[in-house]
């Protein structure tokens, strides 16, 4: 099992291209089997989740075609441009040995049963940062006229014999992911579906904005209120996967830490305007460049500050490890506050082990900042924890060995390679 190597004390300089978000190409991968025509995506990431839906989607009868070579993109970043037909779904069965390695592949619930009318999906699996119930996207799809029980661990669907239908639904609570099954299944569903308290984050966006371009009619995305008129089929599209906010935010923050001046390419300030108000209040200098931003600290220490994670455009909770792992070096006393999963502190003892100073009262982390951090052996417990280690790591005293780095393989592409290519000392073990 690989493990990365981390030498603290290098500032990092240079440049960091940002790669397509992972949270915007699991979705619109999915949205393929919405239709029997093409969908090509491009600017999709090589990560362990993307691949394993690409196996998923096969299952399925998804006809799945990458081109042979990698495509050169603006900063010497490489992405890839993926082609989906699924004109023969073969299977509406998606199967707990599949599901249970990542969560978003639960959303193939939505397009099989608005398309074949059925679906057999195993409960969901991925990171164990808490619960994450499916009720919201039970609820939703009932509105919606769908059967569903749940037996031996499956959900079962069944559209009604004319299809799904249009219907008012306000989520109880913001849902990411319900918002995205709701809004694939409602494309195909007879009449006008009505989204509230919809999430809005720009994935949804960029997940409308692909089946609009496939024939669906959705207007709202990016508000609360989400309008969908249903059509009788989707056509194939060609779309851009949008940069990855979590992505950006983390090399903000990896600079904001060990200190430097880096530029951050192929991305967009828009898309995390509360986190990086966060970083710049921490000490960093963030300015927009024409197809990026520069992210700047150079002699000022890092100064405490206090974060609530929200559902967008509030602080994110996918950067709340970082920004953890930032404030460790502070001068004084910060407080991060988790709202949106109850489980999402088990950095919180990594993070000790490099002698960070955290206390949790609930749902509050309390990060007295201390004077320096020292190189130990630690364990990745999530995706997003584990980068947070790797931050740290960055001004370790000597060497942070982090283990169990498939969790960083599945949303942080070629990280190790980005980093170096800045100055850090940054390596992959394997035993």
């Amino acid at each position: 099992m690989d493990r990365i190597r981390i030498r603290g004390g290098n500032e990092l300089h240079g440049t960091i291209p940002i790669s397509g978000a992972k949270n915007a190409a699991l979705p619109l991968m999915i949205a393929s089997l919405l239709t029997d025509d093409t969908l090509t995506l491009e600017n999709v990431p090589h990560l362990a989740d993307v691949e394993q839906l690409i196996r998923i989607l096969g299952n399925h009868g998804a006809d799945i075609s990458v081109n042979g070579r990698r495509e050169r993109q603006q900063g010497d970043s490489y992405a890839r441009t993926i082609h989906f037909t699924s004109r023969n779904i073969v299977d509406t069965t998606a199967p707990y040995e599949l599901v249970s390695k990542m969560r978003a592949s639960f959303w193939v619930l939505g397009p099989l049963l608005a398309r074949e009318g059925k679906a057999r999906v195993s409960l969901p699996g991925g990171c164990a940062i808490g619960t994450r119930p499916v009720d919201l996207f039970i609820e939703g799809l009932s509105a919606l006229g769908a059967e569903i029980e749940i037996d031996g661990g499956y959900i079962n669907a069944t559209a009604p014999a004319g299809g799904l239908v249009g219907a008012r639904y306000v989520f109880p609570k913001v849902s990411v992911g319900a918002t995205h099954v709701l809004m694939m299944a409602a494309t195909l569903a007879k009449g006008t579906t009505v989204i509230g308290n919809a999430a809005r984050e720009p994935e949804v966006v960029d997940l409308a904005n692909c089946l609009n371009a496939m024939g669906a009619k959705i207007t709202g995305a990016g508000s609360s209120t989400i309008t969908i008129e249903g059509v009788t089929s989707l056509s194939g599209a060609r779309h851009r996967v949008l940069p990855d906010r979590i992505e950006t935010g983390t090399y903000a923050m990896a600079v904001a830490m060990a200190g430097g001046d880096v530029v951050l390419e192929n991305t967009d300030v828009a898309l995390l305007d509360t986190a990086l108000e966060a970083i710049r209040r921490a000490g960093a200098e963030i300015t927009p460049t024409n197809n990026g931003l520069r992210v700047y600290r150079n002699g000022g220490g890092i100064k405490p500050v206090d974060v609530v994670t929200d559902p967008y455009p509030g602080f994110p909770t996918d950067l709340q490890a970082q920004f953890m792992g930032l404030m460790t070096r502070s001068s004084g006393v910060s407080h991060i506050t988790e709202t949106i999963f109850e489980n999402r502190f088990m950095h919180v003892q990594e993070l000790a082990r490099l002698g960070a100073k955290i206390s949790l009262s609930g749902q509050t982390a309390k990060i007295e900042g201390v004077p320096r951090l020292k190189g130990a052996p630690v364990m990745a417990t999530d995706l997003r924890a584990s980068v947070s280690l790797v931050i740290a790591g960055l001004v370790a005293e000597g060497d942070t060995m982090v283990s169990r780095v498939y969790h960083l393989d599945r949303g942080f592409e070629r990280l190790e390679e980005k980093l170096t290519r800045c100055g850090a000392e940054v390596e992959r073990v394997s035993e």
